[in-house]
């Protein structure tokens, strides 16, 4: 017994030390992408004439994943798929494979796409960077399948928790976001170690995410209030799931040529830009900024950002979601404070987390990101509005390479009964 137990111990011990090596890796790696990216918008801010240059970056973006990407036109889902297990024990089980031109596509065309004004998101570019890197680095170590599953499973959490700030939400996102309704617990020990180290490189390079401290006194009445905002945070991200993949579907229909179809998003999204402004190019950041200081969005804000998004991704331009869904959730929240009579700020950062949470299935993860960003007493609110905004979202979220579990219908039997 003293063997096993000294084995399974020791195997413990150095899937961490290697998860902690990972973690360093994804901090690094998505530092040097937000840093990049600070500078596009910078570029694109300052000179304002590069978004015109949006339909002819589509084109080169899409013509570039179409010939030459292969499995890394998948994106952020083929990451989350190679990540999980196979479905029958009996089937032989292979070593998860990551494209390694993954890394370098996703961060030269996310660069471009925020350089001419698209509206697609960064942590998403840096799940797939940190998940190909991982796989290049793991390869000359020969592990065994299950070993490179956790791996990349703290890949996920590195790059969530290091690109937030939020050490724990990256550690349970790395475990929720694989299946809906089930957390691998198996993953926890390397997903947290990833997770903290990414964060730490993060801040030691000079990155900080500043911590917005919300004071809440909850009561029944508020309480009550929060579930109708969760209700609206799970209807947006119904909306956004509907919208991107009806926006996919014209694509495939319409449009034969791969190609041409990032550069039909982009003309839409300039035409979009012509009728309704520039605030929702990009990453859209001062929107969110702006709600979380106290200012009361417009109830067109999520809407718009959630058409500027779809269609952008719809369209195949390369990027991730997360932070247009946080933009999303953010000005919603900000929108709806008005006539729920909440607090702005209070329902802006719960609302942030939410949308997201919903969207990916990962509920509980957006929660903790919330109580970790804005402080304790966020607690009861974000779990609040997480939770109904997840039971309001459709089964299948964003990440097309994520397993269903458990179902949302609370009708049916979580686990059926043995029958001898």
């Amino acid at each position: 017994m003293l063997p096993t137990q000294l084995r399974a111990a020791t195997h413990l011990l150095v899937v961490t030390g290697a998860a902690c090596l990972i973690g360093a890796v994804s901090g690094l790696t998505s530092w040097a992408l937000f840093e990049a990216l600070d500078h596009a918008t910078t570029l694109r801010l300052d000179h304002t004439w590069l978004v015109w240059l949006l339909p002819a970056a589509a084109f080169i973006l899409g013509a570039a994943y179409h010939y030459f990407g292969g499995p890394a036109n998948r994106g952020t889902s083929l990451v989350v798929e190679q990540s999980l297990p196979p479905l029958d024990p009996s089937v032989p089980d292979h070593t998860p494979k990551i494209p390694y031109r993954m890394a370098p596509m996703i961060f030269g065309a996310t660069f471009i796409a925020q350089v001419t004004g698209a509206s697609v998101g960064r942590e998403g570019a840096a799940l797939q960077i940190s998940g190909s890197v991982t796989s290049l680095l793991t390869k000359p170590f020969r592990l065994k399948p299950s070993d490179t599953r956790l791996m990349l499973i703290a890949a996920m959490a590195g790059a969530f928790g290091g690109a937030f700030g939020v050490p724990l939400a990256g550690a349970i996102f790395g475990l929720e976001i694989q299946q809906t309704g089930r957390l691998r617990y198996e993953g926890l020990a390397p997903a947290l170690a990833a997770s903290i180290t990414a964060d730490f490189i993060v801040e030691s390079l000079g990155r900080h995410t500043p911590i917005v401290e919300i004071p809440v006194n909850i009561d029944w009445s508020i309480a009550l209030r929060l579930v109708v905002v969760g209700i609206a945070a799970g209807l947006a991200a119904r909306l956004f799931i509907e919208v991107l993949h009806g926006v996919k579907k014209t694509m495939r229909d319409l449009i034969s040529w791969v190609p041409g179809r990032p550069v039909i998003g982009a003309v839409a999204t300039l035409a979009l830009m012509l009728i309704f402004g520039r605030d929702y190019l990009g990453l859209s950041l001062p929107l969110v900024e702006q709600a979380l200081g106290g200012s009361v969005a417009s109830w067109w804000d999520p809407v718009l950002k959630i058409l500027f998004t779809a269609i952008a991704l719809g369209c195949a331009i390369p990027g991730g979601e997360v932070t247009p869904l946080f933009v999303v959730g953010a000005t919603l929240g900000s929108a709806m404070s008005g006539p729920l009579h909440l607090s702005p700020t209070l329902t802006t950062a719960a609302c942030l987390a939410a949308v997201f949470g919903a969207a990916a299935n990962a509920p509980i993860a957006c929660a903790v990101l919330a109580i970790e960003l804005f402080g304790a007493d966020m607690a009861i609110p974000a779990g609040i509005v997480c939770i109904v905004a997840y039971a309001i979202s459709p089964k299948h979220g964003i990440y097309e390479g994520q397993r269903s579990g458990s179902t949302k219908d609370l009708r049916a039997t979580a686990v059926q009964p043995h029958r001898s």
